[in-house]
This record gives structure tokens, C-alpha cells and sequence, in this order.
């Protein structure tokens, strides 16, 4: 069959559709396969606020998550739809031993004191994004240029070399049966929102020892968080996990309590024992150039634009 494309991105989530728009920027005809419209993809529950969580300290995963606070800084700046620039307050429980290794992507990052049971906090300026208009907004942008998105499952990645030589595997969960990887695993996280009373700060306390804790304002509600359960890999609604999340949210922001309740998200977050694999397969089919791109966990969002100029660059040669 005639390739329809130069590069097909397989995965319609954030990292499949920043790694298209990088593509595409570098000239390349693109074609995205999508089991589900991006707006039914695990991206759309995610806070989906900029921050290496469950990240361990990498220097390429640094360079990444830098390129990516940069890039929607400026998507914040013009205005691009779901994208703020919102003031972030992050509790410490335990002795501040200096900058977090992720501290060059954030240049304002200052340490202040805190009330117990505190020992201290880091204020920084971090992007939000709102999934829904944000994934509208990239595949608005794919097919402006030229790139399409077809819906299509995927039950081998050999499948999709009939539609480009070159295919860049960015399918989250998936990747773990399509690419034959044991480490791939799934997170299960839960947020609920509320309505937003007034706040515009977001909060964390992470090492809340009844579970992780952070509240991040949108333009019309709030989401409360959350669960992070490596290796479970159901979506079913839990009433008792929802109430201790809305407990604990409203312990750390006061303001909360009367919001009424808009909804809940469960997720499963695409992680991966060892962190992030983006790299070019060297077992990919003879004349055509496979390159990895999944495992990001909860930080999808956090490692997307940086993550797909790499990606750009190992599917086009450098």
C-alpha cells in the first residue's frame, strides 16, 4: 500500500499529539491512528497541572520538563485555550534540603517558612491546563496543517507501517502488549471537582500521610486529589475514596467547604518501571523506523512539548 504520510503517530493522548505538532512543524505529513478521540483518552482526567510528580531526577526528563514549562508558558501568553499561569504553594512535611532537582524549569522557585505541621513551603508560578479545549485545540492545530486523525485500534504496531514508513509509538497503557514491554503498568488515580468558590492558587501536600493531597483551580471548578495505586487497574467509582479526597482538600484549603460537587475522574496513568521509554527501536522492520514514546506516568503533560522535540528528532534523523 502507498503511504499516505511521512510519520504516523499511534496514541491520540498529549504526548501523541505534542509529537505530532513537532512533527509537522518539521515538515513531516502526519497521520495520527486513535483507538478514541483525544477527548476520551486518560489525558482528559488529569489535574494536568506542570509538575514532575512521581518523577525520578534525570537529566534528559529535566531537559524535557524544562522545554515544556517554556513551551506553555508561551501558549499561556497567547492566549492558547485551558492554558493559565497560576501561583503554586507546595507544603513540605519533611527538612528542606534544598532546590528539588527540578527546580531549573521553575526560575521564580523561592523556599519560605510554613505552620506546622509544615516545615516549610516552595511558591512557584506553574501552567495548568484544562484537557478538554487544550486536546481540541492540538488536533484544531494538526489538521490546519495539513496532518489528519483517523480513528482506527491499533492490534500491532506492524499493522501501521501501511500508513507512513515511520511510526512513533506513543500508546500510554497499550504500549505495554503492543511493545512487548513487562515494565509498563498502570497508576489508578481519582479526582473530584467542585465548584471553584474564588481561588486561583494551587496547593499540594504530597506527603500528606493519609494520602497524596493537592487542589488545583480552573477557570469553573477545582479539582481534588487524589490517589496515586500503582497496579491497580480498575476505573470503578470508590465513595469512600472520594469523601477522604474531599476531606483532606478542605483540611488544607478551608475554602472548599461549602463547594458543591461537580463530578469525579478515575483514571489510570500510563507509568513505567524505569521512567519514560523515547527512544528509536533498533528491532523496527526492515527499511522502516520505529521510535518509542510512552511511559510518562503522571507527568504527561509535564514532559509533553520537550519530550515530542525529541521524539521529532529521532523519527526524522536528527
Amino acid at each position: 500500500m502507498t503511504a499516505a504520510a511521512d510519520v504516523v503517530v499511534v496514541g491520540g493522548g498529549v504526548v501523541g499529539m505534542t509529537a505530532a505538532l513537532a512533527l509537522q512543524a518539521r515538515g513531516a505529513r502526519v497521520t495520527v491512528l486513535a483507538a478514541d478521540d483525544p477527548a476520551d483518552t486518560v489525558s482528559t482526567v488529569a489535574a494536568a497541572v506542570w509538575y514532575p510528580s512521581h518523577t525520578d531526577e534525570d537529566p534528559r526528563v529535566l531537559r524535557w520538563a524544562w522545554e515544556t514549562r517554556a513551551e506553555l508558558g508561551r501558549q499561556a501568553a497567547a492566549g492558547v485555550p485551558g492554558v493559565v499561569e497560576r501561583p503554586t504553594r507546595m507544603l513540605l512535611r519533611r527538612p528542606h534540603a534544598g532546590p528539588p532537582w527540578w527546580a531549573p524549569a521553575c526560575p521564580d522557585l523561592v523556599a519560605e517558612p510554613a505552620p506546622p505541621p509544615y516545615t516549610g513551603q516552595l511558591r512557584f508560578t506553574a501552567p495548568t491546563v484544562e484537557m478538554t479545549p487544550y486536546l481540541a485545540w492540538l488536533r484544531q492545530r494538526l489538521t490546519a496543517g495539513g496532518g489528519q486523525l483517523l480513528r482506527r485500534r491499533v492490534r500491532r504496531l506492524a499493522d501501521a507501517f501501511d500508513t507512513a514508513p515511520t511510526l512513533v509509538n506513543a500508546t500510554g497503557l497499550a504500549a505495554g502488549r503492543l511493545a512487548a514491554d513487562p515494565a509498563v503498568h498502570p497508576v489508578r488515580g481519582h479526582v473530584v471537582l467542585v465548584a471553584n468558590p474564588g481561588l486561583t492558587v494551587s496547593v499540594r501536600d504530597e506527603d500528606d500521610p493519609a494520602g497524596i493531597t493537592y487542589v488545583h483551580p480552573r477557570r469553573h471548578d477545582v479539582v481534588l486529589g487524589g490517589t496515586y495505586q500503582p497496579g491497580v487497574a480498575h476505573t470503578a467509582p470508590d465513595p469512600d475514596t472520594a469523601a477522604a479526597i474531599r476531606r483532606r482538600c478542605v483540611a488544607l484549603v478551608p475554602e472548599l467547604a461549602a463547594a458543591p460537587v461537580r463530578g469525579e475522574r478515575i483514571g489510570l496513568r500510563p507509568a513505567r518501571h524505569g521512567g519514560p521509554r523515547v527512544e528509536v527501536d533498533p528491532a523496527g522492520p526492515p527499511g522502516g523506523r520505529l521510535v518509542h514514546a510512552y511511559g510518562h506516568g503522571g507527568a504527561g503533560v509535564t514532559l509533553s512539548w520537550g519530550c515530542a522535540a525529541e521524539v521529532a528528532e529521532l523519527a526524522l534523523g536528527g
